[in-house]
């Protein structure tokens, strides 16, 4: 009896999949037992090739050779990670494997991982899947125990394969006909730009804003306060003069209760964690980027085994995770929430109906704690804030309504209407586990007992001047929202419906906005996200189909449509094709003008052109504006450090031995100086402040390459993922 090959996503998942399958002979990048081989990928090995590939004339970027429509497309083996797939290919064809055991990610974009492998290895022997969404013990032998057969995600593979030849053919076409006919290194994709595009067009609004001054009028009425309204419940007056004459009229009156209404509200626990909803969270709480909070994900489910697969869109649980649910509260009935724990566990209490329904569950129900104690003490800071983020809300869902009485009063004085609001909690229910508050939620008064006809004094009248706000600029969270749902900006009601999905998935999000940073595209100012003039420019000069979420909205219909074998990938490809054309065309025959306007006066000591000064997400760069040359330097780099003097963080400048951290009221300290004062100082978290900050510097320093590189490796990856 032949040998079963196992074929994981990566070396962590896949070494413990073989632990777990008595696979404990080492090898080469692969173990091996009695019945299994596991080897793994380190993600793609495979990719599709590049253009050069299919011409000479493509070596130059030229327009003259637009577009590039390969008769077919073909697969290579990426290059730094060679030696790994020619153990996977061994493996593969080794006499002693009869058949071959998908275990890659249970999603499209794992299912493309192992399926070029296996079309670029040549594989042919029989194919089963394991579909699972936990790395734990139980887990994977359950999954093991109910493998399926693999011509059952045929389907779901051609899916993904039409996403990426599509891809390859408008974003790579697209991104060469912008940057030959305007001398500069731009790049666009079907999710990219739309996103970027939010941005600008959000820019533009504030930018158009007007803002108009208003005034309010409050006033104490001894155990409350209570706010002027008009008839239509408004509480701005727009007109100075008539603010301060109803101020006149009104100050040192009495005020009567004309009513008072008690309305009992009650609020459902929230649903369960997605990718996107975590991701949100975590930065609106932490200031956690969504690159990181996916790092962190995946590290909690991989190597502590702690939570379930993070990239998920789903904020539900089917059916069949019920007689689980006892288990996992029990895995986290730890620390502070213990108590909340045994209390689910004791009561035998139920979770939320809500958060069952197997019809929305597609790939993966929501993020949720595995059956296995997490290993906290090994947990970073990070780990654990997403840990409890994740715990809490689970337990939440085992507890009822937060129910409370809503109170709002009307006030009568000199004919003018005033009100005041409060609430009264009755029950905290799902907020006893769950007290993480919206930012935008208002803390409400508490109100005494209020009866119609009392009366109240109005003591220290306040008239408070206000502007009208422009809307509020983007962060990584609100951002992440917009991609999630950007139907708004969709006229066409079939497909409004149909972006539920969103720009991207949950899984390349936080890749797409990190793309942004890193082709400064756009730029923080503070924990805001502002389009830089390139970014804005851009969205100029690409076709107006790309700037749409419509485009995605479209192919996300077909790509499903594809994944249910309604559709295939033949026919949606060769649209494709001629759609790449005409955007080449757009391009080609647009009048529009690029101009750098952040040209410096400093020199690029290779080509001798003009240097632009950008700012990328940790800092300021001087970046050469020829493509060609692809010079870059650092100029400074935002930090962790804060200054000795006004406690504000510090940039660091130069290079080597020369780095030297400025602060912006003066203060200056030589790097070797910083961290040997440090050194000698204890208190506070300074120490790891320089831990992190060096850690992160090393990992900066020791990623480069050059700027023509990195431009061309993006402009070939565009959008893959």
């Amino acid at each position: 009896m032949g040998k079963t090959l196992v074929l994981a996503e990566k070396p962590s998942v896949g070494r413990e999949i073989a632990r777990v399958l008595g696979c404990r002979q080492g090898g080469n990048g692969f173990l091996s037992g009695a019945n299994y081989i596991v080897t793994w990928a380190l993600g793609h090995l495979v990719e599709l090739e590049d253009p050069e590939h299919y011409g000479k004339q493509y070596q130059q970027w030229s327009m003259d050779t637009l577009p590039m429509l390969p008769p077919k497309m073909e697969l290579k083996v990426i290059p730094q990670t060679a030696k790994q797939y020619s153990v996977v290919k061994k493996c593969l064809h080794d006499p002693q494997v009869d058949s071959l055991v998908i275990a890659t990610d249970a999603g499209r974009e794992g299912e493309l991982v192992a399926r070029w492998i296996l079309e670029k290895a040549g594989f042919h022997k029989p194919i089963r899947r394991l579909w699972i969404s936990s790395q734990t013990d139980k887990a994977i032998r359950n999954g093991f125990a109910h493998l399926r057969d693999g011509k059952e995600y045929w389907n779901l593979y051609q899916s993904a394969q039409a996403r990426a030849e599509a891809d390859w053919l408008v974003g790579l076409n697209v991104t060469r006909a912008l940057t030959c006919k305007f001398n500069a290194q731009l790049s666009a994709g079907r999710v990219q730009t739309p996103t970027l595009a939010l941005l600008v067009r959000r820019e533009e609004e504030i930018r158009k804003f007007v803002p108009r001054d208003y005034w309010q009028l409050r006033a104490d009425a001894g155990r409350f306060f209570v706010t002027w309204q008009d008839e239509k419940g408004q509480t701005g007056i727009f007109d100075k003069e008539k603010a301060e004459k109803l101020l006149a009229l009104v100050k040192g009156k009495t005020a009567t209760v004309q009513e008072v209404k008690r309305t009992k509200k009650s609020t459902p626990p929230p649903m369960l964690y997605d990718l996107t909803e975590l991701q949100r969270d975590a930065n609106r709480l932490y200031q956690m980027s969504p690159k990181q909070t996916l790092n962190v994900m995946q590290s909690l489910y991989e190597r502590y085994k702690a939570l379930t697969y993070p990239r998920t869109d789903s904020r539900y649980l089917t059916a069949d995770i019920v007689p689980t649910l006892a288990e996992r509260v029990q895995a986290v009935a730890r620390g502070e929430y213990a108590p909340i724990a045994r209390e689910v566990l004791r009561e035998k209490r139920p979770i939320c109906k809500a958060c069952i329904n197997d019809a929305k569950v597609s790939d993966h129900h929501a993020i949720i704690p595995t059956e296995e104690p997490a290993d906290l003490e090994a947990m970073n800071n990070e780990e654990k804030r997403i840990y409890w983020l994740v715990v809490r809300r689970f337990l939440a869902c085992f507890f009822p309504n937060y129910e409370y009485e809503s109170l709002k009063a009307v006030l009568a004085c000199e004919g003018q209407r005033f009100t005041a609001a409060g609430r009264a909690e009755l029950n905290l229910g799902w907020k006893r586990a769950e007290q993480l508050r919206d930012e935008e939620e208002q803390e409400e008064q508490s109100l005494p007992p209020l009866e119609k006809g009392q009366t109240f004094s109005l003591k220290n009248f306040q008239l408070k001047a206000c502007k009208t706000q422009p809307p509020a600029r983007y962060t990584e969270a609100t951002l992440l929202s917009a991609m999630e749902n950007p139907s708004a900006y969709v006229s066409d009601k079939e497909m409004k419906g149909y972006l539920g999905g969103g720009l991207g998935t949950p899984a390349t999000r936080a890749d797409i906005i990190e793309k942004l940073f890193s082709s400064f595209y756009m730029e923080k100012r503070g924990n805001s996200l502002v389009p830089t003039s390139k970014g804005t420019q851009l969205i100029s000069l690409v076709p107006k189909d790309l700037r749409e979420p419509l485009l995605t909205a479209k192919w996300e219909q077909r790509l499903e449509a594809i994944s249910k074998g309604k559709d295939t990938r033949k026919q949606f490809i060769r649209e494709i094709r001629g759609y790449a054309s005409h955007l080449v065309e757009d391009v080609k025959n647009s009048e529009a003008q690029y101009q750098h306007d952040n040209l410096t006066n400093e020199i690029c000591p290779e080509c001798g052109k003009r240097l632009l000064s950008v700012k990328g997400k940790h800092g300021k760069m001087l970046v050469c504006q020829d493509r060609e040359c692809g010079y870059r330097r650092t100029v400074s780099r935002e930090t962790n450090a804060r200054c000795p003097n006004c406690h504000k963080k510090m940039e660091l400048f130069g290079e080597g031995e020369n780095k030297i951290f400025v602060c912006r009221c003066g203060y200056r300290e030589k790097e070797s100086h910083f961290a040997q004062r440090k050194k000698e100082t204890k208190g506070g978290a300074s120490k790891q402040d320089v831990r992190r900050y060096l850690a992160n510097q090393n990992k900066q320093e020791s990623a480069g390459q050059s700027a023509f590189a990195a431009a061309l490796q993006a402009a070939l990856n565009q959008d893959k993922k």
